[in-house]
């Protein structure tokens, strides 16, 4: 890499922020978003060097994945190929509820499912340092009759219905769906999972009441992993449908309604075929670890949420909850890991139901997340020392009963101390089945390579969706010219400091 073309990337990113400040400072009633420095911020250069390494734009599309076992969220973006290919991986600081999705407001559930982020949800004023909303919720939710509002991917590390980053973290994530936008992306894809849609992970899940739901997102998760490419999402019958075209000697192309019956539909015979490989090898891989008896999560922890375990690890108190950080790797080693970024000190980390009421404060309100309010923490737990994973099973050992105080016991012997008082021994709940390991080494399916020359097979209401390819009429200029693209070690497309003038401050929306 050319370090004379990183540097000029730099300075043309932070130019082109600069730009963006001034003219949306031109309008009077966007002044305070034109002087908000957080939302301007360029860039990292790290990310921009990443980009030139993988041939990316710093204008091209973007698309988030996230995952709650794991606590991962990812950024994928458009290289010059017009496939999406991963940038950064971001461990997520909090997020709250169980595995599943979100059902009526106040539940505390983060949501799961496929949501379009516009311009008009990114939040420069948020509470929370910088946010976007989801987009929650969406024609399928609103199907079923869910309710709930304003849930966020924001910053600050507190969440209740969120998912909480980092400050530093947000505004990473923040500025890569701003230069989306003003490369002409109309929105980016936000895809949130319970957990990675592996065969082992679908088996220790089985018998979990919200498989039906994971089956049909695992289906548009299958679709983006064999095409790279964003998929295209429509509702009917109150369920997902994913890439649906016209078809054959159609007239005209389907009309989709979430509470309706599906139409007529029709999906590239190539990508029916990749996706149905990669599933018939998930689904041999499934019943193998059926077989072998892999144990399944245990349901109604009573566990709040999760968190990845570089944060959990840097806590007094710190424990992954829900959250489990893969094989092999505890606590103990992701507390050699440096924090991306600053953990606030009033986060309040997974806990056991039995640890609940040791907790001093349970969640800072906006107003101390502001302030950075230091908030008590609760009781060590044996888990955060052991590195025990939470994803299956609740905690082993309740917590230690502290022993009496001198004050304490001068009390009881002349008969001062109160029954409210004393210390009650706590029930030590059942032990966790033994976590089972097994090989994630399979087979992969064969590449997937659109065929033009195939015809597209027609489909019915429960037939599989299709493969949207990359047109130069859907993508942004710089993608479009593909074919004219610069080596990897020239600069980094979009770094022009050119801002159209419709600012992109003035669409946003003044949200959570």
């Amino acid at each position: 890499m050319n370090s004379r073309t990183l540097v000029r990337a730099l300075l043309m990113s932070a130019a082109f922020a600069a730009a963006g400040v001034f003219l949306a400072g031109c309008n009077s009633d966007e002044i305070s978003l034109a002087t908000n420095a957080k939302a301007n911020q360029p860039v990292s250069p790290k990310l921009i060097a990443a980009m030139i390494e993988k041939d990316m734009d710093l204008q091209s599309p973007i698309l988030v994945r996230l995952f709650k076992q794991e606590a991962e969220l990812e950024v994928w973006k458009q290289n010059r190929s017009g496939r999406f290919e991963i940038l950064k991986t971001y461990p997520i600081c909090r997020w709250s509820g169980d595995l599943g999705p979100k059902v009526r407001e106040g539940d505390r559930q983060a949501p799961e499912g496929f949501y379009s982020i516009t311009p008009g949800q990114m939040n420069p004023q948020s509470a929370y340092y910088l946010s976007f909303n989801t987009g929650y919720p969406n024609a399928f939710d609103r199907a079923l009759g869910r309710s709930g509002s304003e849930l966020m991917v924001h910053g600050d590390c507190s969440s209740r219905g969120c998912y909480a980053m980092t400050d530093e973290q947000i505004a990473e994530i923040y500025s890569l769906g701003r230069e989306s936008f003003f490369g002409g992306q109309k929105a980016f894809q936000f895809q949130a999972y319970p957990f990675r849609m592996t065969a082992t992970n679908m088996a220790k899940h089985r018998n979990n009441p919200n498989m039906p739901f994971w089956k049909m997102i695992k289906e548009g998760s299958d679709h983006f992993e064999v095409s790279h490419q964003e998929p295209k999402v429509d509702f009917c019958e109150k369920k997902y449908v994913f890439d649906a075209i016209r078809a054959p000697n159609a007239t005209h192309d389907p009309v989709f309604q979430a509470s309706a019956k599906c139409p007529t539909y029709s999906i590239p015979e190539e990508l029916v075929d990749a996706v149905r490989e990669k599933q018939q090898q998930d689904e041999e891989e499934y019943a193998k670890l059926v077989a072998r008896g892999t144990p399944v999560a245990k349901l109604n922890t009573g566990i709040d949420g999760g968190m990845n375990q570089v944060f959990a690890s840097h806590l007094p108190n710190g424990n992954t909850g829900l959250s489990d950080g893969g094989e092999g790797q505890g606590l103990s080693l992701a507390a050699f890991t440096r924090a991306p970024g600053t953990i606030p000190g009033h986060v309040n980390p997974p806990r056991a139901p039995w640890q609940q009421d040791e907790a001093v404060v349970a969640v800072a309100t906006p107003a101390q997340a502001q302030q950075g309010t230091k908030v008590a923490s609760a009781a060590p737990t044996t888990q955060a020392q052991q590195g025990t994973k939470i994803a299956s099973a609740a905690p082993t050992t309740p917590p230690v009963q502290q022993s009496e105080g001198f004050f304490s016991s001068l009390a009881r012997k002349v008969g001062l101390s109160s029954a409210s008082a004393e210390t009650t021994a706590s029930t030590t709940p059942p032990p966790a089945p033994a976590k089972s390991r097994v090989a994630d080494a399979k087979p992969q399916p064969k590449a997937f390579k659109p065929a033009a020359t195939k015809q597209a097979e027609t489909r019915q209401a429960a037939a599989r969706p299709p493969f949207k390819p990359v047109t130069a009429e859907a993508q942004p200029a710089a993608v479009a010219d593909a074919a004219a693209a610069p080596p990897k070690d020239s600069q980094v497309a979009g770094s022009q400091p050119i801002v159209s003038a419709n600012s992109f401050e003035s669409r946003f929306s003044a949200a959570k």
